[in-house]
């Protein structure tokens, strides 16, 4: 299956409309307060740093360029082209490689990984963000693209960020600048049982290796001036060795 149309679409306006400067999307802090901190936790666990990297979900490529900058071959892998169009102007030098990839859709996961190969794969905040009804086919499609020898991070707002997220869209002044465009395109975090992450994994064929929890830093802030961070779990998934 591939994912539903209402969600391509969604996704399509948002960064159709997203500016191009820096920090303007809400969840695209700067790297050292979030994929720096990630790989932290998920580089102990690569059995091959040499194979491609896949950062799925990719948006603007903030994270990508990261990634590019400590891995051999990275590509940025999006639903959206207008998300892909951001990433292609903010990397004139082409650091990394940008390709529109449905990874829900079965045949195009399998034929990204009949191109790369086995490859480790960066998840932020994707699953939660899908249609119930796609969400255990993205676990399918990462499996696929890990293969044998690889290794995927997710990093998903827990349980607990939706009420964080309720609470700031609910505000006296309404949602905060940068939220106010996730909502309006009706792209707002799912909420995803904190139990039901890993049961998609282990039913996708991978084993959790490691999970912890862990802020999730946003680039908007609360009327107090301090930085909106989401609760969040981190899993570090592959095939059983």
């Amino acid at each position: 299956m591939s994912v539903t149309s209402r969600y391509r679409e969604a996704w399509e306006g948002f960064w159709r409309e997203a500016p191009d400067e820096e920090g303007a999307v809400f969840w695209d802090a700067e790297p050292a307060l979030t994929v720096a901190r990630h790989l932290a936790l998920f580089e102990p666990h690569l059995t091959d740093p040499g194979l491609a990297l896949v950062d799925l979900g990719c948006g603007n490529g903030t994270q990508t360029r990261f990634l590019a900058d400590r891995f051999p071959h990275v590509l940025g892998a999006d639903l959206s082209p207008a998300a892909l169009d951001h990433a292609r102007r903010a990397d004139p030098a082409g650091q990394a490689t940008y390709r529109q990839l449905d990874a829900a859709e079965k045949a195009e996961a399998q034929a990204l990984h009949a191109e790369l190969g086995d490859a480790n794969v960066y998840v932020r905040g994707v699953l939660h963000q899908c249609e119930a009804d796609d969400r255990q086919a993205l676990a399918d499609g990462i499996a696929t693209i890990v293969g044998e020898r690889g290794r995927a991070f997710l990093v998903e707002p827990s349980e607990a960020a939706g009420a964080v997220l309720r609470s700031f869209a609910a505000g006296p002044g309404g949602p905060p600048p940068k939220l106010a465009p996730v909502l309006r395109h009706g792209i707002a975090p799912g909420e995803v049982a904190d139990a039901a992450v890993p049961e998609f994994l282990t039913a996708a064929g991978l084993t959790v290796l490691a999970t912890g929890t862990l802020p999730l830093t946003t680039t908007e802030y609360g009327p107090d001036g301090t930085r909106i961070e989401l609760p969040s779990l981190w899993f570090v998934t592959g095939r059983a060795t």
